[in-house]
């Protein structure tokens, strides 16, 4: 079973990705560790306290940084997700329950500490926890199991930047802390917008889903609906990319992914800033011991039925 860290900053796809990782038997959901992004720190805070206390999860909510390391906050994602991250959804009123006392960077650092070697960090948000973490305390590096982050892009099956044409969004928020944490010697695997773009959720799958998966299903299409109207007014696209779930589905099942090893790069100015790219290592030469793999082919189908069939699982438990 994996045991996770979630660095999130939800958001419509995070909240999803959330659900689909606390349903599946393989996977020990530990934490929720929050950012900015999609919404404020302290909207993506509300919105973890909600997921956790109305599905009644077991697990901590630590609450992370408000901003970049070393640039201007730029403003959250609210065309894609809505004011508060979870589009038209509002959370009623109740009393949430406590977040951890310690700020997540140091919540990953004694949890890691406390768990070596069998936590796994899934990043599915601007990677500045991470990087807070790598500052205060190196040597995590060596004592994680691995780390899978949602972001980049690399051209593969056509698919380059979803904020800029040269990057992706959770890159784009925190390229200098992108730098950081693609530069630590701890196994990566990034799931980009080159797999996650290749998986399409329609109107009907989620219609299916809200009619087989009872109160999970009722969430999961409430909040998906803003989503699927930013993708068909600004997009013209029908449907929509979930692509924290693939993320999810990685730690689930690694062999929907095809995979290539290289040094990635992290553009931190100019034009291009945010942009992620490849340097294929020669394994005759190579100069490195750690591994980064990004993924450039995906099983979509194969994907789409396991967070379906995950799902509704979950509302039966």
């Amino acid at each position: 079973m994996a045991k996770i860290i979630l660095d999130t900053d939800p958001g419509v796809d995070d909240a999803i990705a959330i659900l689909f990782a606390d349903s599946h038997p393989d996977i020990k959901l530990i934490a929720l560790t929050t950012v900015y992004g999609n919404a404020t720190t302290d909207s993506t805070t509300r919105n973890a306290l909600y997921i956790k206390d109305n599905f009644n999860m077991e697990l901590d909510v630590a609450k992370g940084a408000s901003r970049p390391l070393n640039q201007p906050l730029l403003e959250t994602a609210v065309a894609v997700h809505g004011e508060a991250g979870l589009g038209d959804f509002n959370i009623p009123d109740y009393t949430p329950s406590s977040v951890d006392s310690r700020p997540a960077y140091q919540y990953i650092i004694d949890t890691i500490k406390a768990n070596p070697n069998e936590i796994t960090i899934v990043a599915v948000a601007a990677l500045t926890n991470l990087a807070l973490a790598l500052k205060a305390a190196p040597e995590i590096a060596s004592l994680v199991k691995e780390v899978v982050i949602m972001g980049g892009a690399f051209g593969e099956n056509g698919h380059y930047g979803n904020v800029t044409p040269y990057a992706e969004a959770n890159i784009y928020y925190d390229p200098h802390a992108a730098e950081i944490v693609f530069n630590a010697s701890w196994s990566i695997v990034v799931i980009g917008l080159d797999v996650t773009k290749e998986v399409v959720y329609t109107a009907d799958y989620f219609d299916k889903l809200r009619d087989n998966s009872g109160v999970v299903g009722d969430f999961i299409w409430d909040i998906s609906q803003y989503y699927m109207r930013f993708y068909a007014k600004e997009l013209g696209f029908k449907g929509c990319h979930m692509h924290d779930a693939s993320a999810i589905g990685y730690i689930i099942n690694p062999k929907l992914f095809t995979l290539r090893e290289g040094v990635v790069s992290v553009k931190c100015s100019g034009k291009k800033i945010g942009q992620t790219t490849q340097q294929a290592i020669n394994p005759q030469n190579k100069q490195i011991d750690f591994q980064t793999n990004i993924a450039i082919n995906i099983d979509s189908t194969t994907l789409l039925d396991l967070f379906y069939n995950s799902i509704v699982n979950y509302s039966e438990a």
